[in-house]
Parts: structure tokens; C-alpha cells; sequence
């Protein structure tokens, strides 16, 4: 059967709750954020999110569980989260080992300073040192 990929309709934000739970149990917001995903057999296999802050644009939550992976379910759902909220450049702070995919995506590589405030706030805990913690700041324009 054929993935379908889609934004997802606010009663939907629950399942992509639930995703999360094996993906550092991250919340939804529906007043804030818009939810990408990928559906196989009519149930959500990949998720990525786009946030509106105050200052800028964040993408995360790109999370294909173990069980979907191998699929290119992640690239699909980026590719639309892309397409819909790409107008204004998008943030991310990217793992090392995902730099690759990310910058296959039109993603470049930024100093942390160049952040939104609002996003770089988020990783605070790093004290200005996100390669420490695993975290890399890039951007799409």
C-alpha cells in the first residue's frame, strides 16, 4: 500500500502525542505549531512539526519509529512540512549524525548566535556550547 502523507487535522495531534512517547514525550500545540506526517495503513508512521515563535520558524519532531524505518518516511514528511511552511527560513537544531539527511534538504550549517533567540532559548542548557550536547543549529532559507 502507498504512504500518504499529510498535514495533520488537530484532532490528529493526539497520535502524534502518542508517537512521541518513544521521542522524549513531546506535547502538541495546535494554537502554535503545524504537524506533518506520513500515514501507512492508515496509521501515523512519521512525524515532523513546525513551530511559530515569536521570532522565527522551528522544525522538529522528525521521528519515524524503529518499526517504519528504512523507508524514506522521514524525508517525505520533511518534504512536505517544507512545501507548506517553507516560505520563511526554517530553523533546526540538528543531531550530528543527521547533518547529512538535513543538509540534503537544503539545510546549512549556522553559528548558534544566528539563531532566533526564542529557538536558541530552547537549548539553554548546552551554555553555548550545542555540539556538546549532540545539538548542531542549522537553517533553510
Amino acid at each position: 500500500m502507498t504512504p500518504t502523507v499529510r498535514e495533520l487535522r488537530r484532532e490528529e495531534f493526539r497520535d502524534a502525542e502518542h508517537l512521541w512517547i518513544q521521542y522524549r514525550g513531546q506535547k502538541a500545540d495546535p494554537g502554535h505549531e503545524r504537524i506533518f506526517g506520513v500515514f501507512e495503513d492508515g496509521v501515523l508512521a512519521s512525524t515532523a512539526r513546525c513551530t511559530r515563535h515569536p521570532d522565527g520558524f522551528e522544525m522538529d519532531c522528525v521521528f519515524t519509529p524503529e518499526v517504519h524505518r528504512g523507508k524514506g518516511y522521514a524525508r517525505l514528511t520533511v518534504e512536505a512540512l517544507l512545501a507548506a511552511c517553507g516560505g520563511a527560513p526554517i530553523y533546526i537544531h540538528s543531531t550530528l549524525p543527521l547533518i547529512s539527511f538535513y543538509s540534503s534538504l537544503g539545510f546549512t550549517r549556522i553559528a548558534e548566535r544566528q539563531m532566533p533567540q526564542t529557538i536558541r532559548e530552547r537549548f539553554l542548557f548546552c551554555f553555548g556550547e550545542m555540539e556538546g550536547c549532540n545539538a548542531i543549529p542549522m537553517v533553510r532559507n
